[in-house]
């Protein structure tokens, strides 16, 4: 919690105290909004994988907090995807590498391994 200050001590050049600048919170918006729509893209996914190796990578994707950990659960989502071998795997397969490049572009890890 702040301290609280009198408004006499504050001036006209003392920014308030949390306030941020308009831009910092549009990126912010931004970054959460990119979050968002890379979770549920995993979660679609992962939706059609079976056993308990769906029901554990379905855990890990609704208990994931930012794009590190989305990032970090790639191997394991793409080993699943790709070991089910049907057209609806390759899709979501093919929708996570683009999603994942779009927002981690420079990365040459996103790069297709062939099956």
């Amino acid at each position: 919690m702040l301290p609280y200050r009198p408004r006499t001590e504050l001036d006209a050049g003392t920014p308030l105290p949390g306030a941020g600048m308009p831009q910092e919170r549009l990126a912010q918006i931004a970054a959460r909004l990119t979050f968002v729509d890379l979770k549920h893209r995993y979660a679609a996914a992962v939706a059609g994988v079976p056993g308990s190796r769906g029901e554990w990578l379905r855990l890990q994707v609704r208990q994931t907090a930012g794009l590190s950990d989305l990032w970090m659960l790639r191997g394991a989502v793409f080993s699943a995807l790709r070991e089910l071998d049907s057209d609806r795997a390759s899709l979501a397969r093919l929708d996570l590498y683009s999603a994942l490049a779009s927002v981690f572009p420079d990365d040459d890890a996103l790069m297709p391994v062939p099956s």
